[in-house]
Order: C-alpha cells, then sequence, then structure tokens
C-alpha cells in the first residue's frame, strides 16, 4: 500500500498524522567533511549486512523523496559516524543545512568520546551549538550474546563497566545532553543497571534495543533487558530499525517487536524513527516502514499516536513543533 491508502485505512477518520522523526542521518559525500566508514572504507560485519547501496550522498532532497507522501513536520539527526576529529564541524554541518530548511534537522544528537582527553572542550563545543541536544557515543560491545554472557568486553576500555567510559557518560547532564544508548539486546541489562546509577540523565535507547536475535530465546534477553530500562525513569524508547543481518525484513516479526516495545515503555515514552537512510537497506520502502509502526499500533488512540509519531519526541529532545492550525 502506498502512503495515502495506508493514511486512508490504518488512521482515525480525519485523523492528521504528523512526524517528528526522531532519528536519520545526513552525509555529503561530494562536500566538505568526512565519513570514513562510507567513503574510505567497507566493515563486512555491519549489523545488517551489505551497506553498499546507501554509500552515496544523503541530504534533504533525498530524505523527501524517500518519505514522499508523509508529513514530516521536523527531524532529528543522529550523529553518522563523520571522521571523529570533525565532531563539532557535524554541528555546523547540520547548521547550515537547518538555515536552509529549519526541518531538516530541528534537533541534533552529536557525538563525542567517553574516553577522549579533550572530551570536556568537545562537549562545551557542541554546547555552543544551539540545535545539539543529546550525545552519541557508542560503548565497546560484544561480537554476540555468546560472548557477552563470557564477559568477553567486560572491563575492556570503552565498555559498559569501564569507570572511565562511565565518568564522561556522568558529564552529560552537566551540559544539558541527554543520551542515545545503542547497543545490542544482550547488552540492555548491562546498561540498565550502569544508568541506575546516573540517576537524572536522559536516556533514549536506540532501535528498539536492537533485537536481532528472533529466536524464543534471543526474545527473552531482549525483553528482559527492555523491562529493566524501562523500570527505570527518564529513560524512552525510539521505535525504529527493524532490520535484521543479511539485509533481511520481517514484516510479521517487525510488528511484534514493534508491539512489544509499546507495550513495555508506553506510547508517552516512545517515539517513532525512520533511521534513514540506514533503513533502506531491509525495508523495501518507507511506506513499508509506516505499514509495519501502524499495525504494531493498532487500537492506538489519536493521543498515543501524536506521542508516538511526535510528541515524545518533541519532548525529550526539546522541539518546539509548529501550530497544526496555522501551518502552510
Amino acid at each position: 500500500m502506498n502512503a495515502e491508502t495506508l493514511q486512508r485505512e490504518m488512521l482515525p477518520q480525519g485523523y492528521d498524522l504528523r512526524i517528528l522523526d526522531a532519528h536519520h542521518h545526513f552525509w555529503n559525500l561530494e562536500g566538505e567533511g568526512s565519513w570514513p566508514w562510507i567513503q574510505h572504507e567497507y566493515n563486512p560485519d555491519f549489523f545488517l549486512g551489505d551497506y553498499n547501496a546507501m554509500r552515496h550522498t544523503f541530504l534533504r532532497e533525498q530524505y523527501l523523496a524517500a518519505t514522499h507522501g508523509w508529513s514530516v513536520i521536523g527531524t532529528v539527526h543522529c550523529e553518522a559516524e563523520r571522521s571523529r576529529d570533525e565532531e563539532v564541524a557535524e554541528d555546523e554541518f547540520l547548521e547550515s543545512l537547518h538555515a536552509e530548511d529549519p526541518r531538516f534537522p530541528t534537533a541534533v544528537v552529536a557525538h563525542a568520546s567517553f574516553l577522549s582527553d579533550d572530551l570536556d572542550e568537545v562537549l562545551a563545543g557542541h554546547a555552543a551549538h544551539p540545535l545539539v541536544r543529546g550525545i552519541r557515543s557508542k560503548p565497546v560491545i560484544a561480537a554476540d550474546a555468546r560472548a557477552a554472557r563470557s564477559g568477553a568486553v567486560a572491563g575492556r576500555p570503552g565498555s559498559l563497566h569501564d569507570e572511565r567510559w562511565v565518568a564522561g557518560l556522568r558529564k552529560l547532564s552537566g551540559y544539558g545532553f541527554s543520551y542515545d544508548l545503542r547497543v545490542p539486546f544482550y547488552h540492555l541489562a548491562e546498561a540498565a543497571d550502569v544508568l541506575a546509577g546516573i540517576p537524572g540523565l536522559r536516556v533514549v535507547v536506540n532501535h528498539c534495543g536492537l533485537p536481532l536475535d528472533r529466536s524464543d530465546e534471543g526474545l527473552a534477553v531482549w525483553r528482559d533487558g527492555m523491562r529493566r530500562l524501562a523500570a527505570l525513569p527518564d529513560i524512552s524508547v525510539k521505535v525504529s530499525e527493524l532490520g535484521l543481518y543479511r539485509n533481511v525484513w520481517n514484516r510479521d516479526s517487525n510488528i511484534a517487536v514493534v508491539r512489544e516495545t509499546l507495550e513495555i515503555f508506553g506510547f508517552d515514552r516512545a517515539m517513532f524513527a525512520s533511521n534513514l537512510p540506514v533503513a533502506t537497506l531491509t525495508a523495501p520502502t518507507f511506506d513499508d516502514v509506516m505499514e509495519v509502526m501502524l499495525t504494531g499500533a493498532a487500537g492506538a488512540s489519536v493521543t498515543e499516536l501524536d506521542q508516538l509519531f511526535h510528541a515524545t519526541a518533541a519532548r525529550v529532545y526539546r522541539v518546539g513543533l509548529p501550530n497544526p492550525t496555522t501551518e502552510s
């Protein structure tokens, strides 16, 4: 089904769905700046499989083409692994895009390495850019659930229990930043243990906690971790990136993940995100993503749909939304 049909058949009559996309990426491979993992390197172990199809410039024009037919009123850009010596320069790049169209993006989640000697300088640099609302810094993770259970990365520099890494994480609240947590399902419970010791830090779990193993055993581990995270205050979740390794899109399993994520966190702590252009590696189209989201949220009230598709993200990332009665 296309966008028009989905909205007509799957939304309450007369309801105007407005999207504040809580997570996507921009990169300009023909301009200034460097995204080494896309331009100069290739990671055969990328979590979704082959990513050659997205190794091209992705900006507002490409985003609008991908989301044609849907009302996107704003976006939150998440750091795109730009060269790590260009962390603050990425803010400047995004501010230039914002100046051209304030919707793309309306807010930014930037990057800072918690193990860097100049962490405070980098955080202060981000704080000087008003679009920056949060930080994503990925911890070192195990290769798979078995390795995680064996403690393969426990105590390693940059891992979740590395004292220096956690000390860097603690600095975010002092700058008014939230933290975007991006770990696979087998590190969620461990992350909950760490975050329980940092009260007051606003945390956003990326990509439904990445339930990459949809077996009963894998989902049990995912479910336990998600429940532990949801039991903590100030933690919300991005309902996004449902793709599986080797570029697989499993509609029925994805719907179940969306439904259960919403049950665990509630609509008031859940926010839709496209993860464009990465989502294009598995989802046939953005319409297919939206069909899964709306099916997983079937039965939601208008208020709950508002929370999922724009209100939660606006609150967490402090985005002012246009008035639907006056916007053009």
